[in-house]
């Protein structure tokens, strides 16, 4: 794990710690560090948890925190050290620990021993005993159904991995405005603040007063006369407005179409066209560091329909409203009757559509994922089992509800009888950082470059994250110095990395508070979910074994899609996999390794599409517009090249010209002029580098071979560092 030239534990001298970390006590570091060494700790792991217990707090250098973990695991035998260890006490009262205590030995049998000996038992039993794990989940959850189902899973020709929750009905939404055991309305459900005001005191919401609005605008959709299971869209920050109107859409029976608040006009057109949005929720603008970002225009250009346009001043008048567009104002003002405040959800079938979400295909086209009234059950079990959310926890996670983590956050919260905290600003910012601190927040979900700013800009400083319990980190590959460093903001808390994707609604690889956790790496697969890496001719390794290959999955995994709306699911996600145990498996497309110590680490996407800022996208759409941008281009391949150091990908473009004997005299312009036309397939792209190669890589049918290119740029780079 670590290279020769960090120094064993022992050899630390108050001198290198005086070099790593000029001006500080240098001296009293070095004693600290020798009372851990002399603490009896009978391994690496233990020596490291005293040393994070007794010494690296958030106000010593991050180069005196880099130093010891490194020189704590100098030979350790594994590549994947833990960076944290559960504690016995604390894991019993987590939710898994504190079923297992009471029930370990009726699930388990005479095997249990305790929450973090007989953890992967669990999670074995959660695959072997579906009715009984899912059962229990819901019931500790407070899940609440108007019509039970006849039983939790059962084989089903209509779908490959089975029918979950058959005859079932409920709504989902509903489900997050009740009072979970425990709680009561008048708890907190939403903690909020604005950018530009972090002196200024929490805005806070009750169970009650979200049930309220929610339940307002749920009849002022029902005033529009528009039929039940209609799609609305909402183009929006994720902010308590926002949240409101999505509570409200799935409650009345309709169908949210979740759209990024980054999008260009283009993509907000494509995936109205493809839900067949009947109406879409905006703002009149986004208001970022005082800049007033349009919105209202974005979503005019993409000539959509009706429009309900929220004014972000308060009761300002919105300008330039097109004909049958209304106002907030005016649409909440079709509700007069007393009553309005109160609303009955609609029951529906379990299977029946409450939210459609987009995810990008090798194809171009964003494939539509419908999510059933069963998927937020997904999200929210993750949350209740991996980060193990509480009722009373405040949960943050920077986001926005055009992403699956946006309603993912809704329901793992709400579900869990927690508080959903949101910050109507940048989170990379000392503002955000002070709301984490003020709202007392208790799990912070992030993607791995708001860490990276954080770190480089150091704009967490003095503030305290203390009620931090837990960490997780999602959409890209994520930095071991960067995670180091972020757990040591709150006094070395764990940080649960997760993988999965919206057409899963959830995980299905993570890690847990009753296992160590390794910077960077997955400890666990999903409750509930069955793993498979393939060999190299495509077939699955047996389950538990080292390897390293395209990950499969298990097709019976509950809250998993089970349509597209402009693909054929069958074709995209099974169609061409191996069979296990007489079921076909499911394709994912990532790829995936187990370590000897039986960790997991991602190693980006064994298709060709790639992961820039957290968000998966096609290297096609991406070289169709860079093809355009220059007329002595002749082709281009966009490659996703994960940076030395780990971390999120960054884009490099290699290009191909018309003219081999001509030379591009700037690459720098060209790759200005890339990112310029990119930005209108979404501003948050942004070109790294840009290669000028004499032809693309090519399979015998003529395929681009994008990881060949990949490799080689990977290569490039490492030998490069080496000369330096």
């Amino acid at each position: 794990m670590a290279a020769a030239s960090h120094k064993p534990l022992g050899a630390i001298t108050a001198d290198d710690l005086a070099a790593a970390a000029p001006g500080t006590d240098a001296a009293a570091l070095h004693k600290a560090l020798r009372r851990a060494l002399d603490s009896g700790a009978a391994d690496p792991a233990a020596v490291w948890g005293e040393l994070c217990r007794s010494l690296l707090r958030p106000d010593v250098p991050f180069a005196v925190h880099r130093m010891l973990y490194y020189g704590c695991f100098a030979g350790f035998p594994s590549p994947t050290p833990p960076a944290w260890t559960p504690d016995p006490e604390e894991a019993a009262l987590t939710n898994v620990g504190r079923i297992m205590e009471a029930r370990g030995r009726e699930l388990m049998g005479e095997a249990y021993k305790d929450p973090i000996t007989s953890f992967h038992d669990f999670y074995k039993f959660s695959n072997e005993n579906p009715e009984a794990y899912w059962k229990m989940v819901f019931e500790d959850m407070g899940v609440e159904f108007s019509v039970e189902p006849s039983c939790i899973w059962r084989e089903s020709d209509a779908y490959p991995g089975g029918e979950w929750l058959p005859v079932a009905e409920l709504n989902a939404a509903a489900n997050c405005l009740s009072a979970k055991p425990g709680r009561s309305s008048k708890d907190v459900a939403i903690v909020w603040r604005d950018e530009g005001k972090d002196s200024e005191p929490l805005n806070f919401m009750t169970l009650e007063e979200l049930r309220k609005k929610s339940s307002l605008v749920a009849n002022a959709l029902d005033a529009l006369d528009l039929p039940k299971g209609s799609a609305i869209a909402i183009d929006m920050p994720m902010n308590v407005n926002a949240v409101v109107i999505y509570l409200a859409i799935v409650s009345a029976g309709y169908v949210v179409v979740s759209i990024a608040d980054s999008f260009a006009a283009p993509a907000i057109s494509t995936r109205l066209k493809i839900s067949e949005a009947k109406a879409i929720f905006t703002q009149d603008y986004i208001l970022r560091d005082d800049k007033e970002l349009p919105l209202y225009s974005r979503v005019v250009e993409a000539k959509a329909p009706m429009a309900i346009v929220i004014p972000v001043k308060g009761s300002l008048p919105i300008k330039g409203l097109r004909v049958n567009d209304l106002s907030w104002q005016d649409f909440l003002g079709r509700v007069n009757d007393t009553k309005a405040e109160n609303y009955a959800a609609v029951k529906q079938p379990a299977y029946a559509f409450t939210n459609i979400l987009f995810s990008s295909g090798t194809t171009g086209e964003p494939k539509a994922i419908p999510w059933t009234h069963i998927t937020p059950l997904k999200a929210a079990a993750d949350g209740w089992c991996h980060m193990d959310i509480r009722k009373g926890d405040v949960v943050t996670w920077p986001t926005n509800l055009g992403w699956m983590m946006g309603p993912w956050l809704v329901y793992a919260s709400l579900l869990n009888g927690a508080s959903m905290a949101l910050y109507n600003g940048s989170p990379n910012s000392s503002g955000f950082a002070k709301f984490v601190q003020d709202a007392k927040v208790t799990m912070l979900g992030l993607v791995p470059s708001i860490a990276r700013t954080w770190k480089n800009t150091d704009c967490t400083a003095g503030f305290d994250w203390s009620n931090i319990r837990c960490f997780s980190s999602s959409g890209e590959a994520s930095s071991v110095d960067d995670y180091l460093w972020l757990m040591g903001r709150a006094c070395y808390k764990p940080v649960i990395e997760y993988c999965g994707g919206t057409e899963i609604g959830g995980g299905f690889v993570t890690g847990s508070l009753l296992q160590p956790q390794a910077l960077s790496a997955f400890s666990t697969p999903a409750m509930g979910c069955n793993l498979f890496i393939l060999d190299s001719s495509g077939n699955p390794l047996p389950q538990d074994s080292v390897g390293i290959g395209e990950l499969a999955l298990d097709p019976v995994l509950f809250g998993a899609s089970t349509t597209l709306l402009n693909a054929d699911h069958q074709e995209v996600y099974f169609n061409g996999m191996p069979e296990w145990n007489g079921k076909v498996l499911r394709r994912h497309g990532d790829e995936f390794e187990r370590t000897t110590d039986g960790y997991y680490r991602a190693h980006g996407r064994a298709d060709d599409t790639m992961n820039l800022g957290g968000i998966k996208v096609s290297s096609i759409e991406i070289e169709r517009i860079c093809n355009r941008v220059n007329d002595g281009i002749l082709e281009t391949a966009a490659i996703g090249v994960p940076p030395l150091g780990g971390g999120p990908e960054q884009l490099t473009i290699a290009v191909v010209l018309k003219d081999q004997s001509s030379q591009v005299e700037d690459l720098n312009q060209l790759k200005l002029a890339f990112n310029a036309a990119l930005k209108k397939l979404n501003p948050l792209f942004k070109v790294s580098s840009v290669v000028v190669v004499p032809l693309l890589p090519r399979t015998a049918s003529n395929k681009v071979m994008r990881r060949v290119l990949r490799k080689e740029f990977s290569q490039a780079a490492q030998a490069k560092k080496s000369k330096i």
